[in-house]
């Protein structure tokens, strides 16, 4: 009779390289100590014997969950792919992210309190519509980091782009491309909507030029809807700042239908420079907010929380960054 196969241990890999089980564990879980020539080789080890950490146990002998917490809309294709980069981080750092979607039937503040269920031991929230004082409370009670979203940091810390900057940036390019008739479609009430709103403002003022603002959203129909009613204006601008990436889409729908050429007619950026503007049929020239930077950040200050006791809040700005691609030309 066959028995089963013994599956290897921690201890395992420390007789086979030679090492503490201490040691073992910090390479495995990527923590700072032992020199690269042992972490090599109790990888290697690891790999050879089929080593396969027993989560379960680890976490119950440390008593912590090793979890951070974080809400997605999955409908929203850049934070779905910022998320994506909060795991990616939290890994390199030891920690296993709990997603949980926000949808019509699970609101952000009851998925917020799911992801306490789970004894996470932190909270990244990406744009949150949480008001200022549910952020405070929420802050009191875990570790909390605030993504995309300018808020005061009020006992949790604040990480985002610099959204003011990047839509002068997308000015800035269209100025010297020689556009004299810009518009901008704007995000509404949505998080960051008003820094990029005054951002375009203070950019065309720079170049001693006036603009127009069209209301708009976050999502391809407020787009579309914006580039019915620029069609149906007297003549159209010669480029368009959208909102963000799915806004210009919709924009572009619209008018490629409509027969209008871009560039050649119209110039047409977006925001946030997430997978769907890097698109080969899309080609959108847009903003990055350095969605891999910004997730490095969130889970370094959350870690920083819970490992001291630090308790006033922080803000980091990152600055964005122009990516140009085939929807911005010269001005017809």
């Amino acid at each position: 009779m066959t028995g089963s196969v013994k599956r290897p241990r921690l201890e395992d890999v420390a007789a086979d390289v030679g090492v503490s089980t201490a040691s073992v564990s910090l390479v495995l879980r990527g923590v700072a100590g032992p020199s690269a020539e042992t972490r090599e080789r109790v990888l290697e080890a690891a790999s050879r014997l089929g080593y396969r950490p027993d989560r379960t146990a680890s976490l119950l002998a440390r008593r912590r969950t090793h979890l951070i917490g974080v809400p997605v809309s999955l409908r929203d294709a850049y934070r779905a792919e910022l998320a994506e980069e909060v795991q990616v981080a939290a890994d390199r750092r030891g920690y296993t992210v709990a997603l949980s979607a926000i949808t019509p039937v699970h609101d952000e503040q009851r998925v917020v309190e799911t992801l306490l269920d789970l004894r996470c031991e932190a909270l990244i929230l990406l744009s949150p519509d949480l008001p200022p004082a549910a952020l405070a409370a929420l802050g009191a009670r875990i570790p909390l980091v605030v993504v995309g979203r300018r808020v005061e940091p009020a006992g949790f810390d604040v990480v985002r782009a610099a959204d003011d900057e990047g839509i002068g940036a997308a000015v800035d390019h269209l100025v010297a491309l020689g556009h004299r008739d810009l518009v901008h479609v704007d995000g509404g009430d949505a998080p960051m909507a008003a820094d990029r709103r005054s951002g375009f403002r203070a950019a065309l003022e720079r170049h001693g030029q006036e603009g127009r603002i069209v209301p708009g959203g976050y999502v391809e129909e407020a787009g579309a809807q914006a580039a019915r009613t620029l069609l149906d204006g007297p003549a159209l601008p010669t480029a368009v700042i959208a909102a963000n990436d799915r806004n210009a889409v919709g924009l572009l729908d619209v008018f490629i239908r409509a027969g209008v050429r871009v560039p050649e007619d119209v110039s047409v950026v977006g925001y946030d420079d997430g997978e769907l503007a890097r698109l080969t049929h899309i080609d959108l020239t847009t903003v990055s907010q350095e969605a891999g930077e910004q997730a490095r950040q969130a889970v370094a200050a959350a870690l920083e929380r819970l490992d001291g006791d630090r308790r006033a809040g922080v803000e980091v700005v990152l600055p964005p960054r122009l990516v140009v691609r085939g929807t911005t030309g010269p001005a017809r």
